[in-house]
């Protein structure tokens, strides 16, 4: 790296910071957007840059040298907070290039906070809060809690055999499966479909179907058609896998009811929330201080979403608000504390919104009661739309605020750099 030139070295560093916030999930126009505005603050105002799910592409102008960087794999979300934090140094000034590539090359070795136990813990409470939201029964709440540690099990296998890594989603559909509907065939459960969804909802790909929508949305045609079409791949496996457990089992109709159960109170779905949150944070490795805003945005997401479904009985005026709620209150709390940015109090939101749940449930029914089937896709179709929609209506109305807060608020973010820009142990 001695002899690299200056312009090769900024575009290193903003392909780096790119490939960084896609390999967290954000969508490709608000990365291009991001990426863009720490350019002109090193001086390179007429950049061109075009993202992909998986690759970025940068010019510091036009007809000069590019550079490509490849997005390899999907990072946590105490990563993805890493790598907002420098972006905002950058844009400020407050971080030299050298200091940010330093630490963006060393981004993938950062430790997990909670390296031991930390998954396990994390995915059984994951199963349980999402019963409690999704089948709010304590049969359902048991074994979804049963079944998790066989999906945790395949995550880490996962990352060590290619094949398991391409069938993730039919083994975790199977194994979850063969569970829940045998525990219903002994009579200890009454609703195997939502309790098994509860098992593998960390796997479900009810972002990415959203994000590809949201960017559509926005005019990005290649990147959205990319994430719906994995997204939709991912349901069928899903569905195959659960599909060959009904087979398997010669599961019986009324076992495919996708009627929620509703055998606990109202304080039930508001735990829920709690414990997803904690969940998450253990899985994703999020600071104890994140924590609370992290709750705040889930929680706004689900006052939004009951309150919508309240008002009418269509699914998707919850669907919407909730969405709208989520992107809306993430910008407020990045407002308040920037050191907290605004993807990261999002995303989560996506694991209440269940596109992806609902979306199984419509292709599983589809083996056993196609007509009934067919009108339930068109119907989660609209909701994924109006999640869709709500997210974009919600970054509009806080658009302003987040101009705001980058200008005004990053005062504590600056204070806080120093100790954040030291590099890991170990």
């Amino acid at each position: 790296m001695a002899t690299e030139t200056p312009d090769v070295r900024t575009r290193r560093l903003l392909t780096w910071l790119g490939a960084g916030l896609l390999a967290g999930g954000m969508p490709v126009h608000e990365v291009e957007e991001d990426v863009r505005e720490v350019a002109a603050t090193l001086g390179h105002a007429g950049i061109q840059v075009a993202c992909s799910p998986n690759a970025v592409t940068l010019s510091l102008s036009s007809g000069q040298p590019a550079s490509f960087e490849r997005v390899e794999g999907g990072i946590r979300l105490d990563q993805l907070a890493e790598v907002s934090v420098l972006q905002a140094g950058l844009r400020t000034g407050a971080i030299e290039v050298e200091d940010a590539l330093d630490r963006l090359g060393t981004l993938r070795a950062q430790p997990h906070r909670y390296a031991h136990g930390g998954l396990l813990a994390g995915g059984i409470l994951a199963a349980v809060g999402i019963a409690l939201v999704l089948a709010p029964s304590w049969p359902s709440v048991g074994f979804a809690a049963l079944i998790a540690p066989a999906t945790v099990g395949l995550m880490v296998l996962a990352r060590r055999s290619p094949l398991v890594q391409t069938l993730l989603p039919f083994f975790a559909a199977f194994a979850a499966g063969m569970i829940a509907f045998w525990a219903a065939r002994q009579d200890l459960l009454d609703s195997p479909l939502w309790t098994l969804i509860a098992a593998i909802a960390v796997l479900l790909p009810g972002a990415v179907i959203v994000t590809g929508l949201t960017e559509l949305a926005a005019g990005s045609m290649l990147a959205g058609t990319a994430r719906l079409g994995h997204g939709a791949t991912q349901l069928l496996l899903f569905a195959l896998g659960l599909g060959s457990a009904v087979v398997l089992l010669h599961v019986p109709i009324e076992d495919l009811d996708p009627t929620r159960p509703a055998g606990l109170g109202w304080w039930a779905p508001l735990l829920g929330v709690v414990v997803v949150t904690v969940a998450i944070s253990l899985m994703e490795s999020v600071s104890i201080a994140m924590v609370p805003w992290v709750l705040a945005t889930i929680l706004a997401t689900f006052v939004a979403m009951s309150a919508g479904n309240a008002m009418s009985e269509a699914p998707w005026v919850g669907a919407f608000l909730g969405a709208a709620a989520a992107s809306l209150v993430s910008s407020v709390v990045e407002f308040l504390r920037p050191q907290v940015p605004r993807v990261i109090a999002f995303l989560p939101s996506f694991w209440l919104l269940v596109p992806g749940s609902l979306g199984l449930v419509s292709l599983t029914r589809i083996q056993v009661a196609p007509d009934a089937a067919i009108g339930a896709v068109g119907g989660v179709t609209v909701i994924v739309a109006a999640i869709a929609l709500g997210i974009v209506v919600g970054a509009s109305l806080a658009r302003p605020l987040r101009s705001v807060a980058r200008r005004i608020g990053l005062l504590p973010l600056l204070q806080r750099l120093p100790r954040n820009l030291r590099a890991p142990a170990g």
